[in-house]
């Protein structure tokens, strides 16, 4: 994979472009970055992603809790997995935010050498979103590209955009995240070292470190499969705030018991790939009643990855 992090890396000639901040990597960017490899590919052209890290609406101020549904480095590689040849990730700050439309095409044109740009209907770029797409077709003619806008996707009447899906994300919704997603909504993190509490009542779970800005699902408790060293297992994850022990909650923690597996995992990255909602999380009046319902789970979860396993 070609992952560039400035544009000062780069240059390219007679490329097909498209840009976007492409966050989850949804069903409608993996049409516009399928439409762009497939064409490129057709002419012997590189197909080239250019994307933002932070996010704009981060740096202008319009966006302060985690919501980011990709890392960059997970974004680059599904961006990959449909067809890109190059992804760039260009840091995103308030005086990229101050750039014209007309000097931010003339950056891409000298570095990217794109002939071809393709973006979606609603995209706009350079100060205030001055660069329409009206603006950059016109730049096209100056720049030597043809632009080309591409329609939303939609799903169930509304198009697929990353704020559905954190909205689904938010509420729980494993199976419209999935289907905007085209995949299962997966968390990826280290594991380090909990309070012991899961091995002391004979559940251990691998508690994970996230990063800070990654958007999480709703407190609950959910099916998954956990992926360390390599190798998959089934799991039963709680993504909460433990209220059975804690009095005072406060950040939500990210915990999964791996089944049928005994292993010292500390330090390992591992990734998590959300598959169904079981129940919210609750409080017990009791340790004996936390792992009765905790039994219960593990059964229920057992039976939901027996079932995907026959599919």
């Amino acid at each position: 994979m070609r992952h560039f992090w400035t544009l000062e890396d780069v240059h390219l000639q007679d490329t097909w472009l498209t840009i976007g901040t492409f966050d989850g990597v949804h069903l409608g960017h993996q049409e516009i970055v399928r439409s762009l490899a497939s064409r490129a590919h057709a002419e012997g052209s590189l197909a080239v992603v250019l994307t933002f890290y932070p996010h704009p609406a981060v740096v202008l101020g319009k966006r302060l809790e985690p919501f980011y549904l990709t890392t960059p480095e997970e974004r680059a590689e599904i961006l990959v997995s449909h067809g890109a040849d190059v992804v760039v990730t260009l840091t995103f700050n308030r005086q990229l935010s101050l750039t014209s439309a007309r000097d931010f095409v003339s950056l891409l044109k000298s570095h990217l050498g794109m002939r071809h740009m393709l973006v979606g209907s609603d995209f706009a770029l350079g100060r205030n979103r001055e660069g329409n797409a009206q603006m950059l077709a016109e730049l096209g003619r100056e720049f030597g590209y043809q632009l080309e806008t591409v329609p939303p996707v939609e799903i169930e009447g509304l198009p697929v955009s990353s704020s559905r899906v954190r909205a689904a994300l938010a509420a729980g919704d494993l199976e419209t995240v999935s289907l905007l997603l085209g995949r299962p909504y997966h968390l990826t993190g280290q594991v380090v070292p909990g309070d012991g509490r899961g091995r002391s009542i004979g559940v251990p779970t691998a508690n994970l470190s996230l990063w800070p800005e990654r958007a999480i699902p709703k407190s609950g408790v959910y099916v998954s499969r956990a992926l360390v060293n390599g190798r998959e297992w089934g799991s039963v994850t709680n993504i909460g705030v433990r209220p059975t022990f804690t009095s005072t909650p406060n950040h939500p923690h990210v915990e999964t018991h791996l089944l049928n597996f005994d292993q010292d995992i500390y330090g390992q990255d591992l990734r998590l790939v959300l598959l169904a909602r079981l129940r919210d999380e609750q409080r017990f009046p009791n340790a004996e009643s936390l792992v009765a319902q905790i039994r219960q789970d593990i059964a229920r979860a057992r039976e939901v990855l027996e079932a995907g396993r026959d599919q």
